[in-house]
C-alpha cells in the first residue's frame, strides 16, 4: 500500500551534493584530470600542454549543475511527494512546524547532513570554505588550504593544476587518515613534485588581513597568501531542530541510531551524513540507507541494516580509492599483493604508470579488499565491488568474462 510522503527543505532541493558538492566538484575537475593525463603524455606520443581557463570551468560547471534541483523536484513530484519549502522544527514527536504550519507523520526521518566546519581562532571569518571555493570565477595567485582531508587535497589539487600556488597545512602528521597510509604519502609526494607546498603539524592560531594579502598564523611561523580555504571539516546539521525538545540523542559526530537506523524516540528515524556512524559519510551510503528505510516502512523488511562494501574515492591526480578490508596491524591471515602500475602493460597505453594497486586476499583467496593510486582508481575499485561484496572464489571469478583491452580486464586479472 502506498505511503503519503512529504519532504521539507530550506534550501536547495536534492542537498550539498548535486548543488555543491559531488557534482559540482566533479565538473570542475575534468579539465584538470585531463590536464594531468596529457602531461602524462608529453614524449609519449603529444605535444604541448593545455591551460584551464578558469572562468570557462566555472561556466560550464554552472550550466551543468543549474537544472538539477527542478529536475529532482520533477521526478519526486511525479511519484507523488508533497514538497514543502522552508525551515522545520519539531513540535512533538510526530509533529514538524514549518512556518506558521504544521505537518503530522507517522514517521518522520532527520536527512539534515552536514555544514562546513569553522576553525574558532582570532580572524576565521576572514577565511572560506568549500561552497565559497566552487563559486569562484577566477582563482587567486596563492590560495592557502587549512586541512587535508577529502575536501582540502581535491581543492589543492584543482587550484595546483589550474595555475595557483597552493600551500597546504596540516594540523598532524597524516592526511587522509582513513586511507591506506602508504598510497597516502605517495600522492602527497607526487603533488609534492607538481609544486605543493605542505607544512606538517601546522596548527593555525590566528588569521590577520594585511591590506593586500592575509596571513595565516602559528605559534612560530605565518603564511602569506590571497585566500584561505578552511578545510578542517564538516559537521552535522542538528542544531534548531528541536531535538532536545523531544528527546533525540546526538553528539558532536551526529545523531545517534540502533540497527533500523531509529533514534532514540520511537518513530523517528536518521540517514545520511547527519547520523553518527562508522560507514563513509557519501552519497551513495545515504542512498543506501533511504533505500533500507523504504523497505522498511513499506513493511518488506524487519531485518536490522546490513551495509554492503562500500568505497571510497579521493578524486586528485592521480585518484585514491579503497574499499573493504585493508591490511593493519591487527589483520591476519590475509594476503597482501602490492602492483606497481608501471608494470601493468594496458596502463603503460594510458600512462597511467605513477601509482600502485594493492589486493587483499583471505585463506581461501577471495578477494575482501582493495585499494589503488592511478588515474583510474576510481573505475578499478568500482571494478572490483562484486568480487569483494558477493565474496567471489577463484572459481566464480573464473566464470567473468570481460572486455578487452579494457582497465576492467586488466584489473581482473591482477586478482
Amino acid at each position: 500500500m502506498a505511503k503519503k510522503v512529504a519532504v521539507i527543505e530550506a534550501d536547495l532541493i536534492g542537498g550539498t551534493c548535486p548543488n555543491r558538492g559531488c557534482n559540482a566538484k566533479i565538473t570542475l575537475d575534468q579539465p584538470v584530470a585531463l590536464k594531468n593525463q596529457v602531461a602524462n603524455f608529453q614524449g609519449y606520443g603529444l605535444r604541448g600542454e593545455p591551460t584551464i581557463d578558469w572562468q570557462a570551468n566555472f561556466d560550464h560547471e554552472r550550466d551543468v549543475i543549474a537544472g538539477l534541483p527542478d529536475m529532482i523536484a520533477g521526478l519526486m513530484t511525479s511519484a507523488g511527494v508533497t514538497l514543502i519549502n522552508g525551515r522545520g522544527t519539531f513540535v512533538d514527536d510526530h509533529t514538524i512546524q514549518v512556518a506558521d504550519k504544521t505537518y503530522t507523520a507517522d514517521k518522520i526521518v532527520i536527512a539534515t547532513g552536514q555544514h562546513p566546519h569553522r576553525l574558532d581562532i582570532p580572524g576565521t571569518e576572514l577565511a572560506h570554505d568549500s561552497n565559497d571555493f566552487l563559486n569562484l570565477t577566477t582563482l587567486p595567485h596563492h590560495i592557502t588550504v587549512i586541512g587535508a582531508g577529502y575536501i582540502g587535497l581535491e581543492f589543492a589539487n584543482m587550484a595546483l593544476t589550474a595555475g595557483s600556488q597552493v600551500t597546504l597545512l596540516m594540523r598532524g602528521d597524516q592526511a587522509l587518515r582513513q586511507f591506506h597510509q602508504p598510497f597516502v604519502e605517495r600522492l602527497l609526494a607526487i603533488l609534492v613534485e607538481q609544486g605543493l607546498v605542505l607544512k606538517r603539524e601546522w596548527v593555525p592560531t590566528a588569521i590577520k588581513s594585511t591590506g593586500d594579502h592575509f596571513e595565516v598564523l602559528s605559534a612560530d611561523d605565518k603564511v602569506t597568501t590571497d585566500w584561505i580555504l578552511d578545510a578542517t571539516g564538516r559537521q552535522p546539521n542538528t542544531a534548531n531542530l528541536g531535538l532536545e525538545k523531544i528527546g533525540v540523542d546526538y553528539t558532536a559526530a551526529g545523531i545517534t541510531v540502533d540497527d533500523h537506523l531509529q533514534t532514540s524516540v520511537a518513530g523517528i528515524y536518521a540517514s545520511g551524513d547527519v547520523l553518527a556512524k562508522d560507514q563513509p559519510k557519501l552519497t551513495p551510503t545515504a542512498i543506501f540507507e533511504s533505500q533500507y528505510l523504504t523497505h522498511l516502512f513499506m513493511g518488506d523488511t524487519n531485518a536490522p541494516i546490513k551495509y554492503p562494501a562500500i568505497p571510497s574515492v579521493v578524486f586528485t591526480s592521480p585518484r585514491l580509492a579503497q574499499v573493504g578490508t585493508l591490511p593493519t596491524s591487527d589483520t591476519h591471515d590475509i594476503k597482501v599483493t602490492v602492483n606497481d602500475l608501471k608494470d601493468d602493460w594496458f596502463r603503460q597505453t594510458t600512462r597511467d604508470v605513477t601509482g600502485h594497486n594493492l589486493l587483499v586476499t583471505d585463506d581461501q583467496h577471495r578477494l575482501i579488499g582493495a585499494a589503488e593510486l592511478g588515474e583510474q582508481a576510481e573505475n578499478t575499485i568500482n571494478t572490483l565491488l562484486p568480487a569483494i561484496q558477493y565474496q567471489l572464489t577463484p572459481a566464480q571469478r573464473e566464470q567473468l568474462v570481460t572486455l578487452f583491452p579494457s582497465i576492467g580486464a586488466a584489473v581482473w586479472s591482477a586478482i
